[in-house]
């Protein structure tokens, strides 16, 4: 540029605006998520959210039957024994009955998790990446709105899990529950879900960090990378220990959800308490962990598989994520 201006160029009107070097500024700023980033949260979340539930639905199964047998017709108490009971009477098949329900849900409530978390971190964290508080918020905005679009499939698919359902599929199912119980009965385990949700998704944040930070520190080559295996591995301790200390609730949420089929009990005002103090009545408190065996062989698996499905759709070609990648929800 030339800098030499003769005085007839000098007036103080047509003095030119001093300007900092190799300044752009239409690439100085740019959103960190633009439409297209939105989408693949979306798709990325949805096919991984499926993949992890359709992967271990028949453990799914049996921590139902298991969960539901105080009142239901089957006998067998533990894994090994439902496991063998249902394959004796129903078949291979027994194990995934009600998959066509959790098909239709897990999907789009997943999507909705991803998408909804990744929206809500943006504006809870005031331009820092690093606020824990609004990732911690995000994380909950989001578990309320996927719960809001699985439970109702959730309970569908269910009452298709119990032994001798007298639904013939999905859409008889839905239709005979809006006819004979209302909509609201889809919605009967909304609370507990939420409830339960909440100390899962603390447990698993918590053990996923750690377990993450502890294997990068044996393995400070994989630090650089974050491999796969390592979001498996930590994903899995994580889905166990959560599943675990959130038993209680979820046996609750099977009893809710079963109510009034197969002879399940059925619960009038619907309570949580309500439901608690019948499970430990006639059953005692061992009632309340009733599943949790087969419950952690599903989230361990689940989440290993979902947190390293989504790191890989989410994000292929970058070494570093900080993206949540699990859908956190105590199912």
């Amino acid at each position: 540029m030339a800098t030499d201006a003769t005085p007839k160029f000098q007036k103080p009107d047509l003095l030119p605006v001093a300007q900092i070097p190799d300044f752009h500024p239409e690439i100085a700023v740019s959103p960190s998520h633009d439409g297209l980033h939105f989408w693949r949260f979306m798709i990325a979340g949805s096919i991984a959210g499926s993949v992890e539930h359709m992967a271990m639905f028949p453990v799914d199964t049996i921590k139902t039957r298991m969960q539901a047998l105080g009142s239901c017709p089957i006998k067998s108490v533990g894994l090994r024994q439902a496991l063998g009971s249902i394959l004796k009477t129903e078949g291979p098949a027994g194990l995934y009955r009600g998959i066509g329900a959790m098909g239709l849900g897990a999907g789009p409530s997943h999507a909705v998790y991803f998408s909804v978390y990744e929206f809500c971190k943006e504006e809870f964290s005031g331009g820092n990446p690093n606020n824990s508080a609004a990732h911690a918020s995000a994380g909950v905005v989001a578990t309320v709105a996927s719960d809001a679009v699985l439970t109702p499939m959730d309970m569908v698919k269910q009452r298709l899990q119990l032994s001798r359902s007298p639904y013939k599929g999905v859409f008889d199912c839905v239709k005979r529950v809006v006819r004979e119980e209302g909509f609201g009965a889809f919605y009967a385990s909304y609370r507990t879900t939420v409830l339960m949700n909440a100390p899962f998704t603390a447990v698993h944040f918590a053990t996923y960090e750690a377990a993450k930070s502890g294997l990068t520190e044996i393995s400070p080559e994989s630090a650089s990378d974050e491999r796969w295996v390592v979001h498996a591995t930590a994903g899995a301790a994580a889905g166990a220990a959560a599943a675990a200390v959130t038993t209680p609730f979820d046996v609750v949420k099977t009893q809710l959800q079963c109510q009034g089929v197969c002879g399940c009990d059925r619960f009038i005002s619907g309570s949580i308490r309500d439901v608690f103090q019948t499970i430990v009545k006639k059953d005692g408190y061992r009632g309340l962990m009733r599943g949790w065996m087969p419950r952690m062989l599903f989230h361990a698996p689940a989440a290993a598989i979902c947190w390293s499905t989504y790191m890989k759709l989410e994000n292929p070609s970058s070494k570093n994520s900080t993206v949540v990648a699990n859908d956190n929800t105590g199912r």
